[in-house]
């Protein structure tokens, strides 16, 4: 099908009310706009460049954590969540009771993000990986009564108090097997000739349409778009997250979901697509890039000149890169040293710029990595 001549489908009548029943994608598309092919080839560059750097980069693995953490908070955010970054990274007894509970939900997401990725080890993308993704997503919080790692059996909506003033009514529960079969199906297809890029935007598009969980589908969508690049061998590493992108850019987002859906314009939608994946994949090899020089540069000006310090300052810096937020306990962990030793070594940590206390108190002090949290 030419991407010109898509239809998005029609509206049926419900209980009082008309639903949106999008038509099946699991078939090829093509298209004749340009524009398309030169964005497709300059996300694709953009993407290979930050597989390249991850792959030089010594101990990604220690960066990924942040990136999660990074896109937990702003992904959370966009459902209405507040909590920042910092607040994410700490243990639950830290955080006020009254914020308890969107540091649940940011915390589940990056739990679901880990569960997923070590899914895709033994499962492919489907269906039954994305449920298992969402009951994590939902085991505690304010989803936990939304039928966890269950798609729906009753009606649901997007925008307004009720059906009668709702923005969308995506499709009828009773119509879902069915669509839900079509897009797993579309998502693996080897008959299919398409590119990767261009696929998961038209997933992204029905997943967000059919809108299969009573809640967390705008997460669970907006995660698919990593596990799918990383479940097609287009990332190596889960490092790019496009929750950043569509929350800057907000009303576009769901102005081209919407005009999709309306004026049959998938094109434009693939398009806003693959800028965020350009953009992204820019923002993603400069932070990298910023995070080496970063270690790089306190490795030399500073941990260096520790003296006999030297070999347990190297192992919490190397901790702190995955754990930013630190208490003096926490460090006697890391580096297995005494109380005594390990409260002289953050003072170190705090005398050169390394680390920052961020509580004021005499007790139960906690310590931040501001520097590289600031990239996040």
């Amino acid at each position: 099908m030419d991407i010109k001549d898509f239809n998005a489908g029609i509206y049926k009548k419900g209980y009082q009310f008309e639903y949106f029943m999008p038509e099946k994608i699991n078939h090829s598309f093509t298209w004749a706009d340009t524009s398309i092919n030169e964005l497709l080839e300059k996300a694709s560059l953009m993407l290979g460049e930050l597989n390249s750097f991850s792959r030089f980069v010594p101990d990604t693995d220690m960066f990924i954590r942040m990136h999660i953490f990074k896109e937990a908070v702003v992904s959370s955010r966009i459902e209405g969540t507040r909590t920042n970054i910092q607040e994410a990274i700490v243990e639950e007894k830290e955080i006020l009771p009254e914020r308890r509970d969107d540091w649940k939900e940011v915390n589940n997401y990056v739990a679901a993000m880990n569960h997923a990725i070590g899914e895709l080890k033994n499962l492919p993308l489907s269906n039954r990986l994305i449920k298992n993704t969402h009951a994590v997503l939902l085991s505690s919080g304010r989803g936990e009564y939304k039928n966890p790692g269950e798609f729906r059996q009753s009606q649901n909506w997007i925008g307004g108090a009720s059906l009668a003033d709702a923005v969308f009514i995506p499709p009828s529960h009773d119509e879902l097997p069915e669509l839900l079969s079509d897009f797993e199906l579309f998502l693996n297809s080897e008959e299919i000739r398409i590119p990767h890029l261009i696929r998961i935007a038209i997933a992204h598009y029905q997943f967000e349409t059919i809108h299969p969980f009573l809640d967390g589908n705008g997460r669970i969508g907006r995660l698919l778009i990593t596990l799918y690049l990383v479940s097609s061998g287009i990332l190596e590493q889960p490092l790019l997250y496009l929750s950043d992108y569509f929350e800057r850019n907000k009303l576009l987002y769901y102005d081209n979901l919407t005009f999709a859906r309306t004026k049959n314009d998938l094109g434009q939608w693939i398009k806003f697509f693959l800028v965020g994946i350009i953009e992204t994949s820019q923002n993603s090899v400069g932070t990298l890039k910023k995070i080496t020089e970063l270690k790089a540069s306190i490795e030399k000006e500073k941990i260096l000149l520790l003296g006999k310090r030297s070999k347990p300052a190297l192992e919490l810096l190397y901790a702190l890169f995955s754990r930013p937020v630190v208490t003096v306990k926490d460090v006697q962990e890391i580096t297995k040293l005494t109380p005594k030793a390990a409260n002289g070594l953050v003072q170190a940590f705090v005398d050169n710029k390394i680390l920052v206390e961020s509580t004021g108190y005499q007790r139960n002090r906690i310590f931040t990595f501001e520097d590289y949290l600031k990239m996040f």
